[in-house]
């Protein structure tokens, strides 16, 4: 028997809560038997990191959403953060970019290491819209049912009030469609990486903006440095 427990029991605090029933959904199902029908060394993250965004960003404090794609697919670098490597490795091209733009922006230039922990600890939900991917295949893991999870995500805060939520790039941008622009920020932009940031990226004051709108609303801003 498939042992659904081994995902859903890695979910902690109110996001347990609130995603239960999604495991007892046949898209869920189907993704948990195509996991396991896999050798999971050969996934990225490891198992207990695949929920790291939800169970860093608690329900309750999520103030931004940066959306990304799905994981890095090279060895050791995701850890279940979108965007975000561990510390002491290299900084990928679309993360330096996103530096870059918040120097250009706010005037933060400190950035040693590419691990995004503190913006998650302060309210930035991380979160990829594919949760999982296999070693150095990027995508590999697109349409196995992780999108309609991620859905429910933003579902779930689009209930909500007053977050920001960034979009980079044309897939975030649909993934965000029906988000309500009265209740929240919505900040959309070309992609971070190399291939997209100098058709829009560059210049968006993203960061700027998403902490007025913060501060406007009585709410501490971010502190983006790491």
């Amino acid at each position: 028997m498939l042992n659904r427990d081994k995902y859903e029991l890695l979910l902690s605090g109110t996001w347990a809560l609130l995603l239960e029933d999604e495991f007892d959904k046949a898209y869920m199902k189907e993704l948990v038997c195509f996991l396991e029908s896999i050798n999971f060394d050969t996934v990225f993250p490891e198992r207990a990191k695949v929920f790291e965004s939800l169970n860093t960003t608690c329900f309750e404090n999520v103030k931004v959403v940066i959306l990304g794609q799905d994981p890095y697919p090279g060895e050791g670098l995701a850890h279940g953060l979108a965007f975000s490597v561990k510390k002491g490795k290299k900084i990928p091209p679309s993360l330096k970019n996103i530096y870059k733009e918040i120097r250009n922006d706010i005037g933060v230039k400190d950035f040693s290491h590419g691990y995004l922990g503190s913006w998650a600890e302060q309210g930035v939900l991380l979160l990829n819209s594919v949760l999982t991917v296999g070693k150095n295949r990027s995508n590999s893991h697109r349409n196995k049912g992780w999108e309609v999870f991620t859905d429910k995500i933003i579902n779930l805060l689009n209930a909500k009030n007053n977050i920001v939520f960034i979009l980079w790039g044309k897939n975030a941008a649909i993934k965000g469609k029906n988000i309500d622009t009265s209740r929240h920020l919505i900040l959309k932009s070309a992609h971070p990486s190399p291939l997209s940031a100098y058709r829009g990226f560059f210049g968006n004051k993203h960061f700027s903006q998403c902490n007025n709108y913060l501060i406007q609303r009585g709410i501490k801003p971010i502190d983006w440095k790491v």
